[in-house]
């Protein structure tokens, strides 16, 4: 598969290069017709002067010396001014050729009669042609020929500017040999420069195909610190919470798997034991029977957490909100589970600071109290002693529960709310069952719709603390998240 970078890099360094070379083209075009017409213009000018000085001089000659003479004025007034001198009369007739070709004949150039006509003192032109099979280029210029303002007739000196031209077309020439090397050096830099400019932008397409393909390995390199350097930044990082999702997706559907799996499997071994087990006594069967209702128990509690859990994931989870006293909820939540902690012989204590009268969900909030003073009773030993507090704090709640449990490792806490996230090697359950792991996670969930936060504070050992703080009075928020 071809890479789309290389052809938009293609066609920039093509776009480039022509808008270049027309740009180039012009310039070298403007300037050659810039140069040739400024040293056109200055040569007539010069011309003009000098024809009118000459026109001046034999002018005065014209009656005053012998044919001969003013024959040999006039070839040397055209050997210095190194061109072609051609005197009329004023019927245009030639009387003197410098070059000895066209005396008697009547003069053709449009300058000479137009002076001769009167329509002006002056006149020139610019002709181009072929003389003796080779290209010839010059400047005409005309003058009236005669003294004290009597017409004599017509002074016209032709002087070639060929090797002007000649210059100029080498000039071209060597303008497209420039040409050519700049565009060639213009050509290379384009490619060095869109190559830099277009590999940031490969490299994020290669790691975004990469990432669809399922490979999250592959890091964008960043270079600089530009907005490209800041978009491979982004695409990494987003890269790694991709990576780090579908991690947790994984290990979420390995994890749900096995809590799902155990008790089925365990009811089968149970349920095969019953029907194939031959003569069972009642009380080996009752057994049984209530070890596949405590397992059946156990299942529906993991798919009530998992459905509680994909509402909530879903943006589906409805909060009831109405006005309530929190300090009402938890202590539903205590008494529930008082009886609980005296078979542990525990001491759960419940100290009210402050109501705290909030508009809240009070269900879902029984559910973050349940499991935070349930799992203090399960990861405390006998004993031992779980306190819970309520107060206020500014315009939050503060709900605070203690343990003299075993604690939790430091390595494990930043993971303490992840969904199936067990500390089982370093907490000893002294329960007879585990919980599902989800509790936690759930518990997070709900105090987050509430726009609260909850925390774990815990050394391994010497008891676990979980602060909840929740805002007081929040009615503005409305009733559905």
């Amino acid at each position: 598969m071809s890479n789309p970078f290389t052809s938009i890099r293609t066609r920039m360094l093509i776009a480039l290069l022509a808008v270049t070379g027309i740009a180039f083209y012009l310039v070298s075009v403007l300037m050659q017709d810039l140069m040739g017409s400024m040293i056109l213009r200055n040569m007539t000018n010069d011309q003009m002067d000098t024809l009118n000085s000459l026109a001046v001089t034999l002018g005065e000659k014209w009656n005053l010396v012998s044919a001969d003479e003013f024959y040999r004025h006039v070839i040397e007034a055209a050997r210095r001014n190194g061109g072609r001198l051609l005197v009329t009369d004023m019927d245009g007739k030639i009387v003197v050729d410098s070059y000895d070709r066209r005396v008697g004949e009547r003069v053709l150039e449009t300058e000479a009669y137009a002076v001769l006509a009167g329509s002006s003192v002056q006149a020139y032109g610019f002709h181009r042609g072929e003389r003796e099979d080779q290209e010839w280029s010059g400047v005409y210029v005309a003058a009236l020929l005669g003294e004290d303002g009597q017409k004599s007739g017509a002074l016209l000196l032709m002087t070639s500017v060929q090797p002007l031209m000649d210059a100029l077309s080498l000039l071209r020439s060597r303008m497209l040999v420039i040409f050519a090397a700049a565009l060639l050096v213009v050509a290379v830099a384009m490619v060095m420069i869109t190559r830099l400019f277009t590999r940031p932008i490969r490299d994020l397409s290669e790691g975004i195909r990469s990432m669809g393909e399922g490979d999250f390995t592959k890091k964008v390199r960043v270079r600089g610190k530009d907005e490209m350097a800041q978009l491979a930044a982004a695409f990494n990082q987003m890269e790694d919470q991709v990576r780090s999702l579908d991690e947790t997706r994984s290990q979420f559907v390995s994890n749900a798997s096995h809590e799902l799996k155990t008790p089925l499997t365990t009811m089968k071994i149970l349920l095969e034991s019953i029907l194939y087990g031959g003569d069972m006594d009642k009380e080996t069967r009752e057994e049984f029977l209530t070890d596949i209702d405590r397992e059946i128990d156990r299942l529906s509690s993991v798919v009530t957490d998992l459905l509680t859990l994909a509402h909530i994931d879903s943006k589906k989870l409805t909060l009831k909100r109405e006005m309530l006293y929190l300090a009402d909820v938890v202590q539903e939540s205590v008494e529930r589970l008082r009886p609980i902690a005296e078979k542990k012989n525990q001491t759960l204590s419940f100290e009210v600071e402050e109501e705290c009268e909030m508009m809240a969900d009070a269900g879902k909030l029984e559910q973050v109290s349940y499991n935070l003073i349930g799992n203090a009773i399960k990861y405390t030993p006998e004993d031992g002693e779980i306190r819970i507090r309520l107060t206020r704090s500014g315009r939050n709640a503060v709900l605070t529960v203690t343990d003299n449990g075993v604690g939790i490792p430091e390595e494990d806490l930043p993971h303490i709310f992840d969904r199936f996230y067990r500390v089982d090697k370093a907490r000893t359950r002294t329960g007879d069952e585990g919980g599902t792991g989800l509790g936690l996670s759930i518990v997070r969930q709900i105090v987050r719709l509430h726009a609260g936060t909850v925390t774990v504070d815990s050394k391994l050992g010497s008891g676990t603390v979980f602060t909840v703080t929740l805002p007081l009075l929040n009615a503005s928020e409305g009733g559905t998240h």
